[in-house]
């Protein structure tokens, strides 16, 4: 009668399956104090900006210093313009090199441009501010009223310079998972190489630009340092000329949170807690379309 094989770990394995499941253990316990820490943060922020959580902080300008209310509607609509600035062009610039390295380069370009772009993109924003400074405040320009004063021209295309490596690799890792039959097909019917990446490869990695894009967006609402070297001197009403100066959420937070004034304190709490959400949506936001864009491929391959 054969001798019955005992399936129990022993010597090495179970030194292995006890490191597996310490590893495990302490990846859960990363996780967990990662969110905790979010949560955490979150909570804190919203408890301080809950006193001045109304509908004035939207749609009201500064109140008289030492009163109560007002808002900061400026700083709202201030941001709203330079992150449309930002991504009107960013967006082109970031979508042409994410195409250009990914169905024209050859390799030795291709690895650089990633190179290049990975370290744009951990560029301190500072630097980026101070440099735009020189370019676009300090030198006189006689296109747009560009030159020797701040303006939202001018921090939008400092925004626009931390978005493009972020929407140009993401874009990047999208058309690298379109199927290459797609394009296979495409050449079998006598379809140009151009053609093809404009109607058939761009389309399906539509969902990865957009995922950037968003990314991007998020990323540009928070930035402040740029800001207050390019479009941090401003009035305290609503602007809608881009070749001025206007005001922008976090160059607002920076300033309110070191006023003496209790109600501009609130106002800057508010205003962060307002940031943080909008960031967390449009994060999770461009993970949905990311995940979705994926799959499709994935099923499309």
């Amino acid at each position: 009668m054969a001798t019955p094989i005992s399936l129990k770990a022993t010597g090495r394995s179970k030194r292995r399956l006890a490191m597996n499941k310490a590893a495990e253990g302490g990846a859960i316990l990363a996780a967990l104090v990662a969110v905790g820490v979010l949560v955490l943060l979150v909570g804190s922020v919203f408890q301080k900006a809950l006193p001045a959580l109304n509908w004035d902080l939207f749609v009201k300008g500064q109140a008289v210093f030492g009163e109560t209310g007002g808002g900061i509607a400026p700083a709202f609509v201030g941001t709203i313009m330079l992150v449309l600035i930002a991504t009107a062009m960013a967006v082109p610039i970031g979508v042409l090199v994410a195409l250009y390295v990914s169905e024209f380069a050859s390799k030795q370009i291709a690895s650089q441009t990633r190179l290049w772009l990975d370290v744009l993109n951990g560029f301190p924003s500072i630097v980026i501010g101070i440099f735009v400074f020189e370019l676009l405040v300090q030198t006189k320009l006689p296109i747009l009223g560009i030159g020797h004063h701040q303006s939202a021209w001018a921090g939008g295309f400092a925004l626009a310079i931390l978005m493009v490596p972020l929407i140009a690799r993401t874009a990047m890792e999208v058309l690298a998972l379109v199927p290459a039959s797609l394009r296979e097909a495409s050449y079998a019917l006598g379809v140009s190489k151009w053609r093809t990446v404009l109607s058939v490869v761009l389309p399906s990695a539509l969902g990865g630009i957009v995922t950037g894009t968003t990314l991007a967006v998020a990323r540009a609402a928070g930035e402040t340092a740029p800001l207050l070297f390019t479009c941090s001197i401003f009035g305290q009403v609503v602007n809608t000329d881009p070749s001025n100066s206007v005001a922008s959420v976090p160059v607002v937070i920076f300033e309110y949170s070191e006023s003496p004034d209790k109600n501009l304190n609130a106002q800057a709490w508010a205003a962060a807690f307002v940031l943080i959400t909008f960031v967390l949506l449009t994060t999770l936001l461009a993970r949905l379309v990311l995940d979705r864009s994926r799959r499709k491929l994935g099923a499309a391959a």
